[in-house]
């Protein structure tokens, strides 16, 4: 086990080091200033439906045509055993480092370091990857650079990441009505212009090349549940906002499972619905929505639907840059960095918020809106995984000593569903293409060395996971 700290312990570490962020009498706390609405609208904000219905279920669609909806399904279903291993660790241990603060607690420093390495590389990707698609839902209005119009989405995000987090919520929940009914809209029309049965959802099927039909392999789906899992991954929001969430131990627990399940809806019935609805598998596999929801109705309403989800975007990357800024500033404040980094990164503004590790976490999100776009979902996809697999690990070992007593949500059929779930991303880990592999494995790496050379060496000041007190 880690060495984490309650916060008396770690006021004391804090008075003995000259180099703390913190104050002497305590660490620095988030302020408690969302119910469980409020973290729901967040947390399903940055799951972002409709922008990663829009977004990269059509990058699905193209590599796996009839057989998307039913991937998807399939990682919804592995999300359930995930979400189960979030809410029993997300009440055990309330913070906002999220991943890396359950990890380290129940699995120790080093394995906590790895899964905040991942968990940074998620949350750094995930924003410009979302944001980049702006673009394409302007067109009816006006055409735009994607890159260019990307990188001012992340840069808005970030002004208003700024702002007070109860402000945040309401905004973003506004936001969400609005990226529900364009999901709504594109599920209805779809049902009503069915070309093709249910049967279609499990023909297995995509458009080749040559106007040839090719046939979807199981080990495509398989390979393919590395980016099915990241459709549905914000979820975990409702973790990083633990240290916000007024009673964490009941209100993380019904955050986390209510918004997978709304989620879930949201995505995976008008996927549903666009492999009935599309006239041709041609049309399937190109994955351009709009286009059929113009088909489907008239240009008036193809214009509303992609209005809807450019606003969609720019809520995502409102609360991707409120979620990412949590986890830096926890880092932080638990001294992952040189004294003055933490420093730098521990600060809070006149909101409330983390204004500098917001602006960490903004800025470069801009400059990776000119990254190449397959790199990143490939880089997202084994970072995601490699995540949920050490969360699993962190869940198998949640009730051992003094964790087996302390009063949390405990997952149904442990420890059967963790170490299921450490078999299954395992293998899902062994079917991504290598280049993604190596991109992540080198960031681990990396990671594993600073670690060795900076971390381990002063084990006594530095990674010192500190758990906030509940009021």
């Amino acid at each position: 086990m880690t060495d984490t700290l309650p916060t008396a312990e770690a006021a004391a570490v804090s008075e003995a080091t000259s180099d703390s962020p913190q104050s002497p009498q305590h660490p620095r706390q988030l302020k408690r200033s969302i119910g469980i609405v409020g973290g729901t609208l967040l947390t399903l904000s940055c799951v972002t439906p409709a922008s990663t219905l829009f977004v990269v279920v059509p990058d699905l669609f193209g590599s796996l045509g009839t057989a998307t909806a039913l991937t998807i399904a399939i990682g919804s279903v592995l999300c359930i055993a995930v979400a189960f291993c979030y809410s029993e660790l997300g009440t055990l241990i309330p913070s906002a480092g999220g991943e890396y603060a359950m990890v380290s607690t129940l699995a120790g420093r080093l394995a906590g370091w790895l899964v905040f390495v991942l968990s940074l590389l998620v949350v750094m990707i995930v924003p410009p990857v979302i944001a980049m698609g702006t673009a394409d839902y302007l067109t009816p209005i006006v055409h735009l650079n994607p890159s260019m119009t990307g990188a001012g989405v992340m840069l808005l995000a970030t002004l208003a990441g700024l702002l007070d987090l109860r402000a945040n919520a309401w905004i973003t929940g506004i936001f969400l009505v609005l990226e529900v009914i364009a999901a709504g809209v594109v599920a209805l029309l779809g049902f009503t212009h069915g070309h093709r049965g249910l049967g279609s959802l499990t023909s297995m099927q995509v458009a080749g090349t040559g106007g040839h039909t090719d046939t979807v392999t199981a080990m495509l789906v398989v390979s393919g549940l590395a980016i099915a899992l990241f459709v549905t991954q914000g979820f975990s929001t409702a973790v990083y906002l633990s240290e916000e969430l007024e009673n964490p131990r009941r209100n993380v627990a019904r955050t986390v499972l209510a918004t997978l399940a709304i989620s879930t809806v949201i995505i995976l019935v008008p996927v549903v619905a666009i492999t009935m609805g599309a006239s041709n598998l041609s049309e399937l596999t190109g994955g351009d929505i709009t286009s059929m929801v113009t088909a489907w109705s008239n240009s008036a309403v193809g214009t509303f639907v992609s209005l809807c989800v450019a606003l969609a975007i720019i809520n995502a990357g409102i609360v991707m840059v409120i979620q990412n800024s949590r986890v830096l500033f926890a880092s932080a404040r638990d001294k992952a960095w040189p004294a003055p980094v933490n420093m730098v990164f521990s600060k809070l503004g006149r909101f409330g918020s983390p204004w500098v590790a917001t602006l960490a976490v903004g800025i470069p999100g801009a400059i990776l809106c000119f990254v190449n776009l397959d790199t990143l979902y490939g880089v997202t996809g084994v970072s995601v995984t490699g995540m949920y697999l050490l969360v699993a690990v962190a869940a198998l070992l949640s009730r051992r000593g003094n964790h087996r007593h302390t009063h949390a949500w405990r997952m149904p059929l442990w420890p059967t569903m963790p170490i299921l779930l450490i078999a299954v991303l395992a293998y899902i880990l062994t079917q991504q293409e290598t280049s993604y592999l190596l991109w992540t494995g080198g960031t681990v790496a990396a990671a594993t060395l600073y670690w060795a050379l900076y971390l381990r060496p002063r084990r006594d000041t530095r990674w010192l996971i500190s758990l906030p007190e509940e009021d």
